[in-house]
Parts: structure tokens; C-alpha cells; sequence
């Protein structure tokens, strides 16, 4: 099931994707099951009996044809697939390719940085270029949406904390992540993580052979297999518990594959620029698509 956020009267709502459009689960749930849970936060809470509830939703509105309960997918205004996270947790240096192409060493433990709520970003939100920032750089990656409290798991039984996964796009301004020996002025300024359109639920998909590529105003600059990370999704997850407790909603950008513009020779970087698009497409989740400002 693909879940998504968009804004109805400045209201946020939960939504499904379906063949019909997509169903504003409050509305649904108004006309049909009180009992449903009708935001975001609630359904990752409930976990499989949540999905259940939600699944169970839309058959009712297929099966009523209720048209007026959905929504075309051309006219919503999107919200950030998870919008309030305790966490947002980022690798970096997760491909080997990538690790080269930085002129980095292959790390031994999953190399962790963070970013803040304020820069997560909607699928066709535009993200402004800060002031100061002139190496504009994107990163395709997999997002990781926790489902449960994990706290010393093992990578045996990592991924059955997970609700969901999305799509995610770490921007980075190099010049400003590199300005210290602290990554965090260019990875997270407003608007640097954006996520979305949908969160495509763990019992629908593989997280470890998905194939992700970006592409910047049509022109596919990354193309790799979520296969090739170093640390995959169970071993980020047991990881990372060890030392800090992730919550449900908690996000993991899981790294990127080679063929960022920082990876290029000095010569040839071309670093974006106002108006630049953005698409990173991760099979089975979707398309995430931004412009630059």
C-alpha cells in the first residue's frame, strides 16, 4: 500500500494511492469506519492491524464507488511523505563507487550524520539555494520509515521494525558542508531532505535490490542498485540502535550510489543552479521531484 500527506484547506490529511486516485482516508473514514486511524502517525503506531484498517478503508470506497471521496493525483498539494520525525538519521559513503568518487576512505562502520525537521521537503516543492551556497549537489537515496521502537536490535530482526520505505533526495551544498570538518551547514538547510510523494509499506517491498537513479533536467546522472550499499537497511538499522533508540516515524536516508557532481573532475563539475530539476525514481516507491530556487 502506498500512503502519502497532502494539504486539503491547509489541513494535513492522510491519503492512498489507488487506480481511482487518492483516498483522503478522513473522509472515507467519516463516511464509512470511525475507528480507522486517519493520520499518518497513528497508522505507523498501529502497525499491521493499522494497515489492515486503512487497507480494508479503501475496498469499502472502491466497492462503494464513492468518487467524491477521491482526490486526482494532478491537483493535491503534497505534504512531506513523514513530516514530524523524532530523527532524521543520514549515511554517508554507503557505496563503495561513491566512497571513490569522494576520494574517501571505505568506512568501516556506517558513517552517521544528521539533519534537522526543517529541512525535510514535498515531491514537487521548490528548495531554495541558501546565499552562500554555490556547489549545489543532489543524492538519490532510500529512505528508510521506522515502525517501531528499536533499541539493540539485530540485523536479524531489524527490518521487522520498519513500516515503510520512501524516496529521498540528501541535496547537499558542498562548499558548505566542507567549509568545517562538521557536514552539517550544507546538508541541512531547509528544504535538503525532501521525501516522497509515498511511503510503499515493508510487506510490499525488498529494500535490498531496488533500482534508484537521478536524473538533473532530464539527464540520468545516477543509476545503481540499493544491492551495491556497503551497509544495507538491516545492518543501518541494528547499527544505529545501539547507540541511540529510534522511534516510530524516525527517517534513515540510507546513502547514495556514484555519479553526484562532486565525484566529477574539478574540471567538468557542473553544479546546479536556480531552476535545475531534480528526479530520483526508486523502484516499486515512486518519483520524487524538486526545483531549485
Amino acid at each position: 500500500m502506498k500512503l502519502l500527506q497532502f494539504l486539503k484547506e491547509n489541513e494535513l490529511r492522510l491519503g492512498v494511492k489507488t487506480a481511482k486516485g487518492i483516498l483522503d482516508v478522513k473522509e472515507a473514514a467519516d463516511k464509512f469506519e470511525k475507528g480507522v486511524p486517519v493520520t499518518l502517525q497513528e497508522v505507523i503506531l498501529e502497525g499491521d492491524e493499522g494497515v489492515a484498517k486503512v487497507n480494508s478503508l479503501v475496498n469499502l470506497a472502491l466497492d462503494n464507488s464513492r468518487s467524491e471521496l477521491f482526490v486526482s493525483e494532478e491537483t493535491i498539494h503534497y505534504a512531506p511523505a513523514v513530516t514530524n520525525p523524532e530523527k532524521i538519521v543520514c549515511v554517508g559513503l554507503n557505496y563503495i563507487d561513491h566512497a571513490k568518487e569522494s576520494k574517501m576512505d571505505i568506512p568501516e562502520y556506517p558513517l552517521l550524520f544528521s539533519k534537522f525537521n526543517s529541512a525535510l521537503a514535498a515531491h514537487l516543492e521548490t528548495i531554495a539555494i541558501p546565499q552562500e551556497a554555490k556547489h549545489m549537489d543532489y543524492e538519490a537515496e532510500l529512505v528508510i520509515v521506522m515502525g517501531k521502537t528499536a533499541k539493540h536490535v539485530t540485523e536479524e530482526e531489524a527490518l521487522s521494525y520498519v513500516f515503510g520505505y520512501s524516496v529521498g533526495n540528501d541535496v547537499s551544498a558542498r562548499d558548505l558542508q566542507f567549509k568545517s570538518g562538521q557536514w552539517l551547514l550544507g546538508k541541512t538547510p531547509d528544504g535538503f531532505a525532501p521525501i516522497g510523494p509515498y511511503i510503499t509499506t515493508s510487506d510490499e517491498i525488498d529494500p535490498n535490490n531496488l533500482s534508484i537513479e537521478c536524473r538533473v533536467n532530464g539527464e540520468i546522472r545516477q543509476k545503481a542498485n540499493t544491492c551495491d550499499m556497503i551497509f544495507n537497511c538491516a545492518v543501518l538499522i541494528s547499527y544505529i540502535s545501539q547507540y541511540m533508540t529510534l522511534r516510530p516515524g524516525d527517517l534513515i536516508y540510507t546513502g547514495t550510489p556514484e555519479g553526484v557532481t562532486l565525484g566529477y573532475p574539478e574540471g567538468e563539475q557542473v553544479w546546479l543552479k536556480s531552476g535545475d530539476e531534480m528526479v530520483v525514481t526508486i523502484e516499486s516507491l515512486g518519483e520524487l521531484k524538486n526545483i531549485l530556487k
